[in-house]
Order: structure tokens, then C-alpha cells, then sequence
């Protein structure tokens, strides 16, 4: 009580008998509240002072409905965000938006009303990008930016928090929707940002795949091998997740090698792909699949990229992967006119699904 009468002092610039006046008690026992010689114990005084002051109850310890909500709601904000994103890394990314979008609008109509709590706007925050990534997981390519707007929004209020590891984070994935988008330069940016901000060695291995492929795609070769190089390095050293694992980091070596111009160095390494580390996500298989194909296809192997292909249709639809069936599409194309029209079947499917 008297570090919170001292510091509202403080702020409104008054002194023991203005602060007494507002109060209804005179200078000697503000002071002595100030000091912790007198104490209020009952919860009328404590709540006729958080009136007076115009402070949130539960500052002064008093809870009330409002305040008892509030903390529920954070209860299950926690838990729906984590819910998410197990949904999405097992394969049902649409699961975690249906999840993920009533709480963002609970979240924001919140802050707009002026209840901008440090508690509320982080967990905004985390909703904000999760919700950001599964859509990046559902939605094709088109509207992709969509994904890539709400992990951005995120990221305002992570670099308000001064949190290296959760502005790491919410800087990963970010760049991540800005790769898909198209915008490889913004999203090596971002990308690099985040591994120099990353903590520890473990948000550094997360980070470090997401670039590799962002170089790739940039065509940066050098950036690419360098970035693979420290990956590498850190195999041995960190525990292994979904995303960084030989098995992941097999495709993404392949895909850079073909976007930096060296589909015959991705030929030679395709068929030694590593035995899984840990459990591998339903759309890393279908990612894993098409990147092999397109090695499989660059060489001349259609046979064995049909079968791939056809393996990695079926998966993508049923996981709801538009974003995977328009690069079965792109790589197809005059190829494999079969396997092209059996995806663009499914992708149409899919946007009727979305549309309705």
C-alpha cells in the first residue's frame, strides 16, 4: 500500500496532504501508510481508495468478478494457444485456427476497450502469430498474405516486450509467412534477425532451418551453405523437434540445392535420407515427397516422381494443404498431366470447402 501511494504521488506530482485530501485522511497518516506503520486491512477502505484513485482492484487485492474473468480467461488463452499448436504440428492446422480465432477477437476487443494489461497484450501476442501460421498452413498461395499480416501483428507488440527470446520467436515465424508470400528478401531479414537474437542454442535451431530455406529460395547460395553449415553443427547439441532433425533438414538441403542451381548435388544425396529422430508432422511428409519428386523429376526419374507425387496428393488433400497441392501443380505441370489434374481436382475441392 505505501509503494502504491507513493509512486501515484510520484506521477500526478502531489504531496502527503493533496494525496490526503483526495483521500479523506490527513497528512500524518498518509505518511504513516507510506511508511507500513499503519496498515488497511478491511476491504472497504482498500476498495473506496482504488475508486478514489481510479486503480484496478486487484492492484490493492481485492478481487471482484471482472478481475476473476480476467484470470480465466488468461487460463485458457494459455491453454487454447498450446492446444493450437499441437493441433497444427500434428496435421489439423484448420483445427488450430477454429481454436485460435475467437480468442484473437476476445483478446482485441479487449485491449480496444483500454484493458491493455502486460499479460493480456503478450498473450494477444502469441495468439495473434499462432493463429498467423495455421492459417499459413490452410490457405493457398493467393491469399497467403493474409497469414503473413496477423504473425506481423504480432511482432509490434514482441518488440514492445524487449524479450529477445519471445521477439526470436515471433521474428521466425514471421519470416516464415514472409517467405511463402514471396518476399525473400524481408524474410531473410527477419530470419537473420532472429537467430542473432535467439538466447539459446535451442532457439537458435529453430530459427536456422527457417533461414536456410529463405536463402534458398532468395538464391543465395553462399547463405544457404553457410546456414546449412551451422545447422549441421548444432545437430549433435540441441534436442531434436518436427522441425530440426536430419529428416527435415534432409528436404530443406534438397530444396536449397535446387533453388541455388544444384539439382545434380540434390541428385546424388536424395536417396540417403535419414531415419527419423523424433515424430515427424503429417505435412512434413507430404513436403518431404514433393521436394524428392522434383529432385526425381530434374534428373528424368518420372516414374519414381509419379509415385511420390501421387502418394503426396492424396496426404495433401486430406490434411487440407492447398499451399502443397499448388506446388505439386508447379512441378508437374506438362510433366505428369495426370498427377496435375488429380491435385487441381483436390485444390478446387478445397476452396469450395473454404469458400462455403
Amino acid at each position: 500500500m505505501g509503494r502504491i501511494l507513493r509512486f501515484h504521488r510520484d506521477v500526478h506530482g502531489l504531496n502527503q496532504t493533496a494525496l490526503g485530501q483526495i483521500l479523506g485522511y490527513d497528512k500524518t497518516y498518509v505518511s504513516a501508510l507510506e511508511l507500513g506503520k499503519r496498515t488497511l486491512d478491511d476491504l472497504g477502505s482498500r476498495r473506496r481508495i482504488a475508486d478514489l484513485l481510479r486503480l484496478p482492484p486487484h492492484v490493492l487485492g481485492i478481487t471482484d468478478p471482472a478481475d476473476t474473468d480476467h484470470r480465466a480467461m488468461l487460463q485458457f488463452g494459455e491453454s487454447a494457444v498450446r492446444l493450437a499448436e499441437l493441433a497444427r504440428q500434428s496435421g489439423h492446422a484448420s483445427e488450430a485456427v477454429a481454436e485460435l480465432w475467437p480468442l484473437v477477437a476476445r483478446l482485441e476487443s479487449r485491449v480496444e476497450a483500454g484493458h491493455a494489461e502486460r499479460e493480456v497484450l503478450h498473450l494477444l501476442a502469441s495468439a495473434r502469430v499462432g493463429l498467423g501460421v495455421a492459417l499459413g498452413n490452410v490457405l493457398p498461395e493467393e491469399r497467403l498474405s493474409t497469414a503473413a499480416h496477423w504473425t506481423a501483428k504480432s511482432l509490434y507488440v514482441a518488440q514492445y516486450f524487449r524479450d529477445p527470446g519471445f521477439c526470436s520467436e515471433v521474428l521466425r515465424l514471421h519470416g516464415n509467412e514472409l517467405r511463402k508470400v514471396g518476399l525473400h528478401g524481408a524474410a531473410v531479414h527477419r530470419l537473420q534477425h532472429a537467430v542473432t537474437l535467439a538466447p539459446t542454442s535451442d532457439a537458435r535451431a529453430a530459427a536456422l532451418p527457417l533461414l536456410a530455406r529463405a536463402a534458398g529460395a532468395l538464391g543465395d547460395a553462399d547463405l544457404f551453405d553457410s546456414v546449412m553449415r551451422q545447422a549441421d553443427e548444432l545437430l549433435d547439441r540441441v534436442d531434436h523437434t518436427s522441425l530440426f532433425n536430419p529428416y527435415a533438414l534432409h528436404e530443406i538441403r534438397l530444396r536449397g540445392l535446387i533453388a541455388t542451381g544444384r539439382a545434380d548435388t540434390a541428385a546424388g544425396l536424395v536417396d540417403n535420407l535419414p531415419s527419423p529422430t523424433t515424430t515427424v508432422a503429417p505435412q512434413w511428409r507430404v513436403i518431404e515427397q514433393i521436394t524428392v519428386a522434383r529432385v526425381r523429376l530434374r534428373v528424368g526419374d518420372r516414374n519414381g516422381a509419379h509415385e511420390y507425387l501421387d502418394s503426396a496428393v492424396r496426404e495433401a488433400a486430406s490434411q487440407r494443404l492447398p499451399h502443397q497441392l499448388q506446388r505439386i501443380m508447379r512441378a508437374t505441370n506438362r510433366l505428369l498431366p495426370d498427377i496435375n489434374a488429380n491435385a487441381a481436382l483436390a485444390l478446387g475441392q478445397l476452396r469450395q470447402e473454404m469458400a462455403a
